[in-house]
């Protein structure tokens, strides 16, 4: 017992290294990607915004189905048409992912009208861009029922048969203010840090479960409608992200089964600094790129 309890602490190391040079040489060289053409692929959220761009690059890049779900038709309706006109098989259903019984009763409608879904996108997300005393009790509620429990839903509606098929992939839309929060956005923050521990916890879950992954993308601050008004003290160094190259990212990232994507790449260095400076020259470093102020002119989607 002694024996294989010390074997397998001088194997760790040698698997660690291993796996580094593992991932180096993937970085380096191609990599294939999945197939996505026997794919039905349902994003929430899917009307407009970063949700109307997945539903457009899944479609270039030949998912076989999409379906949207969203709480305004009109958008839905526009994009579905547009999909349609790309050549892809589209629908949509009117659903506020927010609603435990909505979600598990659209859930049912998708698989009897459409089929099993393969790959769930949850990108429905709300923010209501106020401090905690400024803001309603209502829509704090909001933010943290559409941007986390809606998740739980969503999941739970469609991952028993990606389970019993071995294929499916589960995407969370998530945001790098998860790791980074800001003042003046304290329900979007909030609802994101447990959003992104919901698909940390659920992706090492997924562990055992062949044929069945998960995808968490934590963008930095993308130019849509939902942030109009924010803005960044230096904009020129640190430009907002294009919604369609987030979406064309997060494609590449479920064909290539990449388990957590930060954009830019430079949301990294954030990340290794708030882990090792002490927290005063974390709160200089952000009175100087301006997060403490950019929701100071959040206008949010009219």
């Amino acid at each position: 017992m002694v024996w294989k309890w010390l074997g397998a602490l001088l194997l760790f190391p040698v698997q660690m290294v291993y796996l580094v040079v593992k991932a180096a040489v993937c970085i380096l060289l191609p990599a294939r990607l999945r197939d996505l053409s026997g794919e039905n692929v349902l994003i929430t959220g899917g009307g407009r915004g970063i949700g109307r761009h997945l539903a457009r690059e899944f479609a270039k890049r030949g998912a076989r189905k999409i379906i949207l779900w969203g709480r305004t038709e009109k958008y839905l309706k526009e994009t579905t048409e547009e999909i349609r006109m790309m050549g892809t098989e589209c629908h949509y259903f009117i659903c506020d992912v927010g609603n435990r019984e909505e979600v598990y009763q659209q859930a049912k409608a998708v698989r009897e009208k459409v089929g099993d879904i393969t790959i769930l996108v949850n990108n429905a997300a709300v923010v209501h861009g106020k401090s905690l005393m400024d803001s309603d009790d209502d829509a704090l509620l909001k933010s943290q029922h559409i941007n986390t429990l809606g998740q739980f839903w969503t999941t739970k509606a469609f991952l028993p048969r990606m389970l019993e098929l071995q294929n499916g992939h589960i995407v969370c839309l998530n945001s790098v203010l998860a790791l980074s929060a800001i003042p003046g956005a304290i329900d979007y923050c909030t609802s994101k840090a447990s959003s992104f521990a919901f698909m940390e916890s659920l992706t090492l879950g997924l562990l055992d479960c062949p044929g069945v992954n998960a995808t968490t993308v934590l963008p930095f601050h993308t130019s849509t409608e939902m942030f109009q008004g924010m803005r960044i003290r230096f904009p020129n160094l640190f430009p907002p992200l294009k919604p369609e190259t987030v979406a064309r990212r997060t494609v590449e990232a479920v064909q290539l089964n990449q388990a957590f994507l930060l954009l830019p790449w430079t949301m990294h260095v954030l990340v290794i600094l708030k882990s090792i400076l002490p927290r005063s020259a974390l709160e200089e470093i952000h009175k100087f790129s301006g997060s403490y102020t950019c929701m100071n002119t959040f206008k949010g989607r009219t």
